[in-house]
């Protein structure tokens, strides 16, 4: 060990070393507080849950399948229906609980105005869940 002296004609550099003993001293300190509190801190009650086994009900609500063709006829779960009919059927729709979902399957060369008719009948008569059904097998690569 390195002893520093009072005699100025033995003039020493400065010491470059660092003592890491009190650093391990009051890191296993530190450890051993850590591992006996963290067992303290588990407030849980063992309690022997009786077992039983159930199957979850899910219930889908019904949806309505409604197309569009290029020619703007439009079908209402297959069967075909006119524009004067959409405003009492979406109503009707709207009240049943749970509402049911509108899919909307237009055709691809099918006017934009005739599916933004059918989307705003749907939402003036109170249906909220509406969407679009795709076929993603015929995507093309643009």
């Amino acid at each position: 060990m390195a002893m520093g002296s009072l005699d100025p004609r033995r003039h020493q550099g400065p010491m470059s070393e660092i003592n890491v003993v009190p650093l391990v001293d009051v890191m296993l300190v530190l450890l051993v507080i850590f591992i006996i509190t963290t067992p303290l801190l588990t407030h849980s009650v063992k309690i022997d849950l009786p077992k039983a086994s159930s199957t979850p009900n899910i219930t889908r609500p019904e949806h309505i399948e409604f197309g569009i063709r290029e020619n703007g006829a439009l079908f209402w779960n297959g069967a075909p229906v006119t524009r004067p009919e959409l405003a009492a059927r979406f109503a009707a729709a709207a009240k049943q609980q749970p509402q049911p979902e509108l899919h909307i399957r237009a055709d691809r060369l099918a006017h934009y105005e005739t599916v933004a008719q059918v989307m705003s009948a749907a939402a003036k008569a109170g249906l909220v869940r509406i969407g679009f059904v795709t076929d993603p097998s015929q995507s093309q690569g643009q």
